[in-house]
């Protein structure tokens, strides 16, 4: 069904995913897992990997064997119907409205701390970092996988950097013995630290796009998981290493605070910036992510402006009406100052209850060791919806909703 651009590579595949899951998080995550959890946590990184693994492996499997621009909710329609594929897209979609603008926010929030802006300039920030990341999905994919492989170099060498002048060595990592570790710490990090791997439903969206779909897909989306979790260990390292945690602080000024003190105050801006980088790198892929899914549910109506591609093959109008989506949602909040972190928990809530029904399809359609991975998914899901808690019912009530006011007969009969 593509139509769009086949022109990623294993590269350009590590780069995008690894970028995402980097995203908001690699400046403000180590330092929150720290504060949780101390030395504990540079054992959580390893526990956490091997516990998402399954996960990761199923979404390959999937993204290997069914390749579509509908992602999530391609996999779930292959296994439960129509109905279920369109209600899983718009709960995929139904995190525009606060997920986006708040990761706009944070990464403003680096232009903040460099310059000092209002909340005025601030949003100015957002809506420039909105018309990027529109004109970069004009074009294919392949242009937004470079600019974001690049970004992975530079967050890689900024943490190369603060271990080189840090004199950071792997004798001097404080690994605490395996009987001494707290297991409610480091069930309290994983909690905190699981968000970070957020962003493998939205890399299935660009399965169709690799050269080669059943080979690079779930190398790339492996490889990605791995270097961004080793980022995120070597961070943990450094800020344990220099104390850069704590209430005393704010998580994300934790890593820019430990390369003024090493660098000096004039090498602020490069954290800064390169923080406003990652930032832009996640907001971008989930907006590319969310154009493709909304011209992938537009093929029911091939008449629809949303089911066309441009003559780059990228599918403009759909990215348009996501970004318009977006601005909205921004303006809205700028003006209500509505408070997003709540919110925020919400919506992963809707995150895990994606990956939930992406396990339950694989369990389904899966084969062999691929289907063993999905069971164990599934069971790490639940786990992950019983420590969300009760905040997990807004991402069940928002299902409950989407598919009530869904229409109960597809559309996609019409002019066939």
């Amino acid at each position: 069904m593509s139509g769009l651009k086949q022109e990623l590579g294993l590269a350009q595949g590590v780069g995008l995913l690894s970028t995402s899951l980097l995203g908001t998080g690699v400046f403000a995550v180590p330092a929150l897992a720290a504060q949780v959890a101390q030395g504990d946590s540079l054992w959580a990184w390893p526990v956490l990997i091997a516990l998402v693994f399954p996960i990761a492996i199923a979404f390959a499997a999937l993204g290997r064997h069914f390749p579509s621009a509908g992602g999530a909710a391609h996999f779930v329609g292959m296994a439960f119907g129509p109905r279920m594929a369109k209600v899983t897209g718009w709960l995929f979609l139904s995190v525009i409205p606060v997920g986006l603008p708040a990761a706009l926010q944070i990464a403003a929030g680096f232009w903040q701390a460099t310059l000092g802006w209002s909340a005025n300039g601030l949003l100015l920030v957002q809506i420039a970092t909105l018309l990027a990341i529109w004109l970069l999905g004009t074009r294919s994919a392949g242009s937004s996988a470079n600019i974001q492989t690049l970004i992975a170099i530079l967050v890689v060498g900024l943490v190369a950097a603060i271990w080189w002048r840090g004199d950071i060595s792997p004798a001097q990592i404080p690994w605490p013995a395996i009987d001494e570790i707290s297991p409610p710490n480091l069930f309290h990090a994983l909690a905190v630290m699981f968000w970070c791997f957020v962003g493998l439903e939205a890399f299935a969206h660009l399965a169709t796009e690799f050269r080669n779909p059943e080979r690079d897909f779930p190398r790339a989306l492996l490889l990605g998981m791995v270097v961004a979790g080793a980022v995120y260990w070597g961070c943990t390292v450094a800020v344990l290493h220099f104390h850069a945690y704590g209430e005393h602080q704010a998580a994300a000024a934790s890593l820019p605070g430990i390369v003024v003190q090493l660098f000096g105050q004039h090498a602020l801006w490069v954290a800064c910036i390169i923080g406003y980088l990652a930032c832009f790198a996640s907001v971008n892929i989930y907006t590319q992510s969310f154009a493709r899914l909304v011209w992938s549910q537009a093929q029911d109506r091939p008449s629809s402006a949303l089911a066309k591609l441009s003559a780059g093959q990228a599918p403009v109008n759909a990215l348009s009406a996501v970004v318009g989506c977006c601005l909205l949602f921004t303006l809205l909040i700028y003006t209500l100052k509505l408070p997003l972190d709540t919110l925020l928990v919400y919506a992963n809530g809707i995150f895990v209850l994606i990956y939930l029904l992406c396990m339950l399809a694989g369990c389904r359609i899966l084969h062999g060791r691929s289907r063993l991975m999905a069971v164990a998914g599934l069971v790490l899901c639940l786990l992950l919806m019983v420590i969300i808690g009760w905040k997990s019912l807004y991402a069940l009530g928002m299902f409950a909703l989407i598919w009530l006011v869904l229409p109960r007969k597809p559309q996609a009969a019409i002019g066939s």
